[in-house]
């Protein structure tokens, strides 16, 4: 049976350090970086606001055509990140919404690949008008 120890801090801080990667190349409109992030596959997801992104190809033509600067996220409310072993992760953010009284969530689903390393194979993103109990 694989390894599934919960949080193996060394693991937890490489998974952290690529989450935060991700996050400053939305920033940066780093398209090379966003897309280094994702599982170049056919069966990757990402679920956002305005976005269906079923496939890399359909994620990286979401990246090419957004615009580049902060987003959406003004402050981090709450950002958890759990590892399974050493293969697996979720990144999970809470976050107010810039300009506007809504909360964002983001989720991400990490999966290290023998051969291409750690792989965003899923995600999403969504906003609420509720305030979160956290």
């Amino acid at each position: 049976m694989t390894d599934l120890t919960p949080n193996i801090p060394e693991v937890v801080a490489e998974v952290t350090a690529l989450f935060e990667r991700y996050e400053q190349a939305l920033i940066d409109k780093n398209v090379e970086v966003l897309d280094a992030t994702f599982w170049n596959s056919p069966y990757t997801i990402r679920l956002a606001n305005a976005e269906h992104g079923y496939g890399f190809d359909r994620i990286h033509a979401h990246r090419e055509a957004r615009l580049p600067g902060p987003g959406t996220k003004e402050k981090r409310l709450r950002l958890d990140v759990l590892t399974l072993g050493r293969d697996i992760a979720t990144v999970t953010l809470v976050y107010k919404v810039r300009g506007r009284d809504m909360t964002g969530r983001q989720t991400q689903t990490w999966v290290r690949f023998a051969d291409v390393g750690w792989k965003v194979i899923a995600a999403h993103v969504s906003m609420i008008a509720e305030q979160p109990v956290l």
